[in-house]
């Protein structure tokens, strides 16, 4: 199976700034799109943004021109720039992957989550 470790969450004061990092591993082929979600107490987990592995990335509204998400193929880890924090960010972010377990003759298709880092944004 894959493993998707992050870390980066905490505490922070509105507009300022905070970065994610998700690392992958296990026999993995290939993973073709990363994201991060995010999911407030009381709210349903949102997408916050996503990458292809060919570096083309999508945000919620919400996020865009804050936000910056990142990967780093060689070392099958996503980043999350976070920059201008507000209160209504505070929330669990979570780490997703879709993910080629094996090789290019056996390749086992997988959504992979990691376990949530906190962030907190207030004064």
């Amino acid at each position: 199976q894959v493993q998707l470790v992050e870390s980066g969450g905490g505490f922070v004061q509105p507009g300022g700034s905070l970065r994610l990092s998700c690392a992958a591993s296990g026999s993995i082929f290939s993973i073709p799109r990363m994201s991060w979600y995010r999911q407030a107490p009381g709210k349903e987990r949102e997408l916050v943004a996503a990458i292809s592995a060919g570096g083309s990335a999508n945000y919620t509204d919400s996020v865009k021109g804050r936000f910056t998400i990142s990967r780093d193929n060689a070392k099958n880890t996503m980043y999350l720039q976070m920059n201008g924090l507000k209160p209504e960010d505070t929330a669990v972010y979570y780490c997703n992957a879709d993910v080629y377990l094996g090789s290019y003759y056996y390749a086992v298709p997988l959504s992979a989550w990691g376990q949530g880092t906190l962030v907190t944004v207030s004064s």
